[in-house]
């Protein structure tokens, strides 16, 4: 309990149940004083009707006829609720239910309120009454008033029935506030349990959701997103690593075997230079992949965000296959080329040149036979380049794998590479706020590469087909 007193849930909640409080507590003052307006106003207007009743009689039939139906009123009514009182110049009593003329607090200059005693309670108990004083010709006095012990009486209900109803609200406020912050403090609980097993080595563990659709479902359901992502970015982490391991160590063992069998052979300068040139042909494949993962790691930080510059991807699209042309020629593949003239977008042209350099590379790589085409164009408020090839393909739930690092489709790795290729053209593509994907060329694999032109600020989300 002093925890959750403690706690910003509950002082948040005593701080609404405080402006809830006030709000009741002045709705019920309001209440109760439109409840007592309304009742003295009701005894007014019924003193007010009885005295102009009484005065149309005086006029018609004078003092005596007015004695008579004062007199006449005081014996038909069942309570001494209704008061009268005629009195002569001196204050006399000469009819009525009261044995004196009272001595009155005065309200105003016709109406008076007075302590009376009622028959029908024991004489030590008094109430207070109203009185309306009417001035007759002759110096007599007419008075006609209300006892007011049926109003105070429904107005102390009125007052102890507003009492409970003010606890009973305080009640359940405070009933209801430490509910709410119970409840609060039990979804943070869960959040705080589940993040501290997190940090004690636990990556399966999830906030558990309630299924309402509220805030705190919402924050679970964000916090299970981003702890999912960052079990994916381990489980990747591992696997990079083993592919590292994997991708490293044999050329590491073959440089280190092709330099011991030098040493241990008789000398011989030819020899010497083919294992020199043959160590920098591998210690070269070592730093490609290194530099990949460079060039990976400066994409998807943004770090050369701020040198980008307005360039012309039709331009760096040709000089890519013209650089790729003779390796096609070697492998005897056709590389075709349909690219319209100037492709302006907001880039960084070396990450742009070697994105489109590893699309060629990979479709040159693994097509035995037939035609590479490469195509740039306009499309809408993009720039879409394709890469397409008639080799094998990659089937259709492996797509989106081939983009991750290190994954290579064959299981060996004997082929020449390090799986880095398209992990590089989708790091570019998100730095310059485009998108990449393959599809189906039938037969065979296209790749789809594209960018927003130097006009537009935003690259439309939906993938659209040429």
């Amino acid at each position: 309990m002093v925890r959750l007193l403690r706690t910003n849930a509950f002082r948040l909640a005593a701080l609404y149940f405080a402006l809830f409080a006030a709000s009741v507590l002045a709705l019920l003052v309001f209440i109760y004083f439109s409840t007592a307006d309304f009742i003295e106003r009701q005894t007014e207007a019924t003193i007010e009707a009885e005295i102009t009743g009484l005065a149309e009689q005086y006029q018609q039939r004078g003092l005596t006829g007015l004695i008579e139906i004062i007199r006449a009123r005081i014996a038909a009514q069942r309570s001494d609720t209704a008061l009268y009182l005629i009195t002569d110049a001196a204050l006399h009593p000469l009819a009525g239910n009261l044995s004196e003329w009272p001595g009155a607090n005065r309200i105003d200059t016709s109406w008076v309120s007075f302590p009376v005693q009622s028959h029908r309670r024991s004489s030590d108990v008094t109430d207070m009454a109203l009185a309306r004083v009417f001035v007759l010709s002759g110096g007599y006095r007419l008075l006609v008033g209300r006892d007011l012990h049926d109003a105070q009486t429904f107005r102390s209900r009125i007052t102890r029935t507003l009492s409970w109803a003010a606890l009973l609200t305080l009640a359940l406020g405070i009933a209801g506030g430490l509910f709410m912050t119970r409840n609060m403090l039990a979804r943070v609980e869960a959040v705080n349990r589940t993040s501290a097993r997190i940090i004690h080595g636990d990556l399966t563990q999830r906030v558990p959701v309630t299924g309402s659709g509220d805030e705190f479902d919402q924050l679970a359901g964000n916090l299970n997103a981003m702890l999912d992502q960052i079990e994916r970015l381990m489980a990747g982490m591992r696997q990079v690593t083993d592919n590292i391991a994997h991708d490293l160590r044999t050329p590491l063992s073959r440089l280190r075997a092709r330099l011991e069998v030098t040493l241990l052979e008789r000398p011989d300068a030819q020899r010497y230079a083919e294992a020199l040139s043959d160590t920098i042909v591998e210690a070269d494949r070592l730093l490609g992949t290194f530099n990949a993962l460079l060039s990976i790691a400066e994409a998807e930080a943004g770090s050369r965000r701020e040198t980008m510059a307005v360039v012309d991807l039709a331009e760096i699209a040709r000089s890519v296959a013209e650089l790729y042309e003779p390796v096609a020629d070697d492998k005897g593949l056709v590389l075709t080329m349909r690219i319209d003239n100037r492709l302006p977008v907001n880039g960084d042209r070396h990450l742009l040149s070697q994105a489109i350099a590893n699309l060629l590379d990979n479709a040159l790589k693994y097509t035995p036979a037939g035609v590479v085409a490469l195509s740039a164009r306009r499309d809408g408020d993009a720039t879409r380049v394709e890469v397409a090839d008639s080799g094998p393909g990659v089937p259709a739930d492996r797509r989106e794998a081939v983009f991750d690092r290190f994954v290579r489709l064959e299981g060996s790795r004997s082929t020449p590479g390090n799986g880095l290729g398209l992990s590089l053209v989708r790091a570019v593509a998100k730095l310059h706020g485009g998108e990449v994907w393959l599809e189906d060329n039938e037969p065979g694999l296209k790749a789809i590469f594209i960018l927003p032109t130097a006009e537009a600020r935003a690259l439309p989300s939906s993938r659209t087909a040429a």
